[in-house]
């Protein structure tokens, strides 16, 4: 299609994303948060490269970077096409940088081949999706929505920075954070290509598949409150160790989510006061419980809290329950993911339909447009960790998909979407 070379156009999609991978606060890992210099320098770069591709840059309110490439008739509203910048704690190279760089790098080389859409189109770097610094999620994308409640300015990072401060400190104005969001109309659609995450597609032997619903997701932190002693002179009956309370329902969690379509991860926990021969007085731990039906998300979460008071009088300790995220659950667009689907089918493969466990920003945009994802093949399904890999073929065959869409669609074509 248009003379690309798509073997170059990988290799060059792979490169860029090593280099995006630079940018870490840690020299033998990949960690990059929010508002952080690592964040700022990943900006600067990515704006180099859609400066590059002939696109106008700009930096929103909310720290996300959107370039822009004007089509024939700028009055359309525009198709945008992103994902996030930032990556959790020792995370890997294609978590949301994959979603940023593919479009980026595909309308560079769209530029090349003399390729200019009716409609203008956007790539954007939403800066904050996993919530690693801020502890909530879709920050970004929220803001972009106009779905972000301000009281999460007064969110703090672990060394007591707020949001609001983080903001002003990037040198943004967070009394104009409501500003990041986009009007009614501007947009025609949001797609994000995504790696899948987990080992469905490589099961199926296939480079490519079409999400058809994000799942649903409550995070608590919950804090146990004992009693601190002395750990060889309070007998065993007469603790209140909070730690042993807080692995009760940990252990719980893990039994009661074994059930399908149901997972729940305790993936943060911290004692105090962390001495060796001290009886833990106090501990806090992350809950995340995730389901694609809302219902049995929202029991897990009650039965859950229903459990806490029981083994609170049994062991004489007491719990704080914070409630820090809560999204529901997001079925894609049909008709948008019809036409991704029909790019698939013209690029060779078979066309297949999964859900996706893991939540995305397409989740928060669907509340503004319609929303749609392609996922992309990725190795053993390992995501979240160094370890994270696709290979040259599928980033090609991704490539190839993404450009049939691009040349095939048309905003005139969608109709009132955002009303079905």
């Amino acid at each position: 299609m248009l003379g690309i070379a798509y073997d170059q156009l990988a290799r060059d999609l792979m490169q860029r994303l090593d280099r995006l991978a630079l940018y870490s606060e840690c020299s033998t890992q990949l960690t990059r948060r929010y508002l952080t210099p690592q964040h700022r320098g990943a900006i600067g770069q990515l704006s180099s490269w859609m400066s590059d591709a002939g696109m106008s840059v700009r930096l929103d309110e909310a720290a996300n970077l959107v370039g822009r490439l004007e089509g024939r008739q700028p009055d359309l509203p525009a198709l945008m096409l992103g994902s996030h910048i930032d990556t959790v704690p020792d995370g890997g190279r294609y978590d949301g940088a994959l979603g940023i760089v593919l479009p980026l790098v595909c309308a560079t080389y769209l530029q090349r081949a003399g390729w200019q859409p009716c409609y203008p189109l956007e790539v954007t770097a939403f800066g904050d999706e996993e919530g690693a610094r801020f502890q909530s999620t879709y920050l970004g994308s929220r803001a972009m929505a106009g779905t972000l409640d301000r009281a999460v300015l007064e969110a703090s990072d672990s060394d007591g920075i707020s949001l609001r401060g983080a903001l002003r400190d990037f040198g943004l104005a967070p009394e104009r954070l409501a500003h990041a969001a986009r009007r009614p109309g501007e947009l025609a659609a949001y797609v994000e290509v995504h790696i899948e995450q987990g080992p469905v597609l490589e099961a199926e032997d296939l480079p490519v598949g079409i999400v058809s619903a994000i799942a649903g997701a409550t995070r608590l932190a919950i804090t146990v409150s004992g009693a601190a002693g002395h750990a060889g002179t309070v007998p065993m009956a007469l603790r209140k160790d909070a730690l042993a309370a807080a692995a009760e329902v940990i252990l719980f969690i893990e039994q009661y989510c074994a059930t399908e379509g149901l997972v729940g991860t305790v993936g943060q926990l911290a004692v105090a006061p962390g001495a060796v021969n001290v009886i833990p007085g106090a501990a806090t731990f992350s809950v995340d419980i995730r389901a694609g039906d809302d219902a049995a998300r929202e029991q897990a979460v009650n039965t859950i809290r229903a459990t806490l008071e029981p083994i609170a009088a049994r062991r004489g300790v007491s719990f704080d329950v914070r409630q820090t995220h809560s999204a529901r659950s997001v079925a894609c667009d049909q008709r948008l993911s019809a036409r991704l689907a029909g790019a698939v089918r013209a690029c060779g493969h078979p066309v297949k339909h999964l859900p996706s466990g893991a939540g995305h920003d397409a989740a928060a945009m669907a509340a503004l447009v319609p929303s749609a994802m392609l996922f992309v093949r990725c190795a053993k399904g390992i995501s979240h960790h160094p370890d994270e890999a696709i290979s040259g073929a599928d980033a090609a065959a991704a490539a190839r998909v993404l450009i049939h869409f691009l040349c095939h669609f048309d905003p005139r074509h969608i109709g009132d979407w955002a009303s079905t």
